[in-house]
């Protein structure tokens, strides 16, 4: 029986370089997010087990029993390749979940009984606690919101289940896991991932698992081991956009002018190096100097997206916006509008800073004051919690 009241958080992501480019073989760097989803675990009542998620309108609890005999109905089925699927299939119709269904609360709340079965069946028995998870992420931006919350349910019902420990002793705010512990956490995260994007890359849950900045290149993830922490400005455009889409037109432009688009893509690959590059040598040598070559990273790598296609007119005038206040800019992610990223060197006035939020604001944007080589996921206690967090507790 568990017996704590405590809560996980992960990071969301945003790719510094290398969107578009990464699908060809490029390096990309992603990068930690400081806006974070949150999970608050206490003891449930005895039989059952309760999930809310206020920010998509679930509120569902199910009774212990029921769902250990709809575990061994799935595990009696055999295993191998076969098994996520049918875990999916099964726990869809237990949740009374149309095939198909992709609104995000479906789909929220079909990972979450899939995890809870999966990790139950392996560790230990379906736990009997309540789980709230609340976000500071938007959802459907490409800021790895899914992947946080999968990262948090799986650290949650691992620890629940005794596959990983309760680091945080009494009297401490905030512990994480060793590194052995973060990989099983990872590997589950993704699983998570799976169920709700199907054929996930795994760079958002390994950032949301390992924080800091990780480089990904033809499959391959390696986690940056020293990095900076980082201020920027994120904005959120608010215009929709197809990843798939712009995906596809990058593709017809590289084969429509392939000796023109390739040394586009190779500069962009280079970018992604020099700035991994910029970064492992900022925490020994944390001079002022490096800002000004992040900053024409920034630059250039936008023009570049832009020759790609992959550029806005609202991005464009994002970048107008905060190049009026000597700031630089370039999109994160998909493109085709979505979101992007403004970095704040450490000289840069806090008037400033509000200048251009304000300025963002009046073109219908949304836009935050954060911090990019954030941790990764990470144990509270929930009186450490900050006041939006402790609000949604006392609310739900």
């Amino acid at each position: 029986m568990w017996a704590r009241e405590l809560a996980v958080s992960a990071p969301g992501k945003v790719i510094l370089h290398g969107e578009h480019a990464v699908v060809l073989g490029k390096v990309a760097l992603a990068v930690a997010l400081d806006l974070r989803t949150f999970l608050r675990l206490r003891p449930g009542a005895e039989g059952r087990l309760s999930v809310s998620l206020p920010g998509v309108g679930v509120r569902r609890s199910w009774d212990t029993p029921g769902l250990r005999a709809l575990r061994g109905q799935i595990a009696g089925k055999g295993r191998g390749k076969e098994l996520l699927p049918r875990a999916v299939r099964g726990s869809r119709e237990f949740a009374g979940i149309a095939a198909g269904a992709s609104a995000p609360e479906s789909l929220a709340t079909l990972a979450f009984l899939y995890m809870c079965l999966a990790i139950s069946a392996k560790y230990g028995d379906v736990p009997s606690v309540d789980i709230l998870v609340w976000s500071e992420l938007p959802t459907g931006a490409g800021l790895g919101s899914s992947a946080a919350y999968a990262v948090c349910l799986a650290a949650a019902l691992l620890m629940v289940c005794g596959a990983i420990s309760c680091p945080l002793q009494e009297g401490e705010s905030t512990a994480r896991w060793t590194e052995e512990e973060l990989t099983l956490i990872n590997s589950w995260a993704f699983r998570g991932e799976q169920v709700i994007h199907g054929n996930p890359s795994g760079v958002d849950n390994a950032v949301g698992t390992w924080g800091g900045a990780l480089r990904y290149q033809a499959g391959k993830i390696t986690p940056l081991k020293r990095v900076p922490t980082l201020r920027i400005l994120l904005t959120n455009t608010k215009v929709p956009r197809s990843t798939k889409v712009l995906v596809a037109g990058v593709k017809e432009k590289i084969l429509k002018f392939p000796a023109i688009m390739k040394p586009v893509l190779d500069s962009i690959d280079a970018i992604s190096q020099e700035c991994q590059s910029v970064l492992e040598a900022m925490p020994a040598n944390p001079s002022p100097e490096h800002y000004p070559v992040l900053e024409e990273f920034f630059d250039i790598n936008q023009h570049h997206l832009n020759v790609l296609g992959v550029g806005h007119p609202s991005l464009d005038r994002l970048c107008q916006v905060t190049a009026s206040h000597s700031l630089h800019s370039k999109l994160t992610g998909a493109g085709g509008g979505g979101c992007g990223i403004t970095l704040l060197p450490p000289d840069t006035s806090p008037l400033s800073v509000e200048a251009a939020k304000q300025d963002l604001c009046a073109c219908g944007f949304e836009c935050w004051e954060t911090k990019i080589g954030a941790p990764g996921v990470t144990l509270h206690s929930c009186s450490s919690l900050s006041a939006q967090g402790l609000h949604v507790l006392t609310q739900s």
